[in-house]
């Protein structure tokens, strides 16, 4: 079942290439998705070991993020039935085809026990993406495919130098022969320290790039601002969830090897960098899906910060993967269902969405809400969790910044998301014929009762596999 779950999106991604309707293609996606998240509950309910030589193996901390991203494919998958229904006048071929490469990649990444395969999964996914982009077609969307695309390249090729540091730092004739995480983890007191910490600041920059944490992010507003926002969905609920776990391994790594203390201390710095950079731009923003670019910074950073604390902020950074890819999703698609109504993502054109659209509109309030931590939404819990450790090891002053933090962020994107959201819609641009529709509003209607469900009752199957993957990010027993 690993091996189909990865394998089944990458086959039928090859089928749409060759499919010869634009108007059934889409249908792939549900098909591809569906199978997907059957296959990934088969592995919930009946574990499978190491396959491919221990290559590849659905541990706790993959399993919350392979889950996380499937339940996201899915319900971007339905949306894009309505999507796509409306964009009827431009070839799907690529976008479809890409969307299942790249879900398959997303899956190895989560699965990937062996840093050279987890290195070569990560670069599949940013080659896959950057055509989405451009879906488009015109000259913003171009540039951003071209900035993402380079600006994650780079990131990727300073990852794969930490990759054969890494390597290095186990040549001796004690070392490990391989880059699989368990022969790593294993002989971590006999790596070369100045290898490991050279290693891991290489591979905090190529994979943080990636993430998006602050000063590596620059990529993030143009893509998320000129993408789908299915697409927009995937890139921040999916693609920097597998970012963070990849910095997770990295770190499992160097925590063995005794530079724990060393790497906590660079990614709590990144952190709170990124959750301040996400509160300055946030103040004032007039484009609302570049909006949600900082807020993918700022969540980003919220995971960086919690593993940079360890200990019980951990668990809470694993179900804050679960809690901001589900609220992400009914963000940015509602968003995508505002902006082919209005024809603009300015809030200088757009108001009164919740008239003109009585279903995507209140959404995207709720989702600005939940994303933001209020509660009873789900993300509190976790934000909660992350804060009450920082108070429990004493770090106060970790505590206030994050604090002040989503004070700010909070204030700035709801100036943002209030103009868009309330007033009259009379002279506001619009596309004639768009309306909410169940295929469009449906899907972030699901997540965002998935969030306030989760919010108010946490299943103890679901908390037991969070502990689980903070006890193996962390090493502790």
């Amino acid at each position: 079942m690993v091996l189909f779950v990865i394998l089944v999106p990458l086959v039928l991604g090859a089928l749409a290439f060759s499919w010869p309707d634009n108007r059934t293609r889409p249908g792939l996606l549900v098909a591809g998705a569906g199978l997907h998240l059957l296959g990934i509950l088969s592995l919930w309910i009946h574990p499978e070991g190491p396959v491919m030589n221990g290559y590849l193996f659905l541990d706790a901390a993959g399993k919350v993020v392979v889950t996380t991203s499937s339940v996201l494919f899915l319900a971007s998958a339905v949306y894009a039935q309505g999507y796509l229904r409306s964009r009827d006048d431009r070839d799907n071929r690529v976008f479809v085809g890409g969307l299942l490469v790249l879900l398959g990649a997303m899956t190895t990444v989560g699965m990937a026990q062996h840093l050279g395969v987890l290195w070569v999964a990560i670069e599949i996914t940013t080659l896959a993406t950057a055509p989405l982009i451009y879906f488009n077609h015109n000259a913003r969307s171009l540039e951003a495919a071209w900035k993402y695309l380079l600006v994650s390249s780079l990131g990727i090729a300073l990852a794969l130098l930490g990759t054969f540091f890494l390597a290095l730092s186990g040549a001796g004739p004690d070392g490990p022969r391989s880059l699989l995480l368990a022969d790593l983890i294993r002989a971590g007191p006999a790596l070369s320290h100045p290898w490991v910490r050279a290693a891991f600041v290489f591979l905090l920059v190529g994979y943080g790039t990636k993430m998006g944490l602050a000063p590596l992010h620059s990529w993030k507003p143009d893509a998320y601002g000129e993408a789908p926002g299915l697409l927009g969905a995937l890139l921040a609920g999916g693609i920097t969830n597998f970012a963070f776990l990849s910095v997770v391994r990295v770190y499992q790594v160097t925590n063995a090897a005794g530079e724990g203390a060393f790497a906590r201390d660079a990614l709590l710095g990144l952190g709170l960098l990124s959750m301040a950079l996400a509160a300055v731009f946030m103040a004032g923003q007039r484009d609302f899906k570049r909006m949600l670019a900082y807020s993918s910074v700022e969540h980003m950073g919220i995971l960086a910060v919690a593993l940079g604390l360890s200990g019980a902020a951990v668990t809470g950074a694993f179900y804050h993967v679960l809690n901001n890819g589900l609220a992400k999703g009914v963000l940015f698609l509602a968003a995508g269902n505002i902006h082919r109504a209005y024809g603009s993502k300015r809030i200088d054109d757009v108001r009164g969405a919740a008239r003109r659209l009585p279903i995507s509109g209140p959404l995207f309030l709720a989702g600005f809400l939940a994303v933001t931590g209020t509660p009873p939404f789900s993300p509190f819990w976790s934000e909660f969790m992350i804060l009450n450790a920082a108070i429990g090891m004493g770090r106060y002053w970790v505590a206030g910044l994050f604090l002040l933090f989503l004070a700010v962020i909070f204030i700035g994107m709801g100036a943002t998301v209030l103009h868009v959201v309330q007033g009259s819609d009379v002279g506001a641009p619009s596309r004639p014929g768009f309306r909410d529709g169940w295929l469009t509003a449906g899907p972030p209607l699901l997540l965002l009762l998935a969030v306030l469900a989760l919010g108010i009752w946490l299943p103890g199957p679901l908390l037991s596999l969070f502990q689980a993957a903070a006890r193996l990010a962390t090493g502790a027993t």
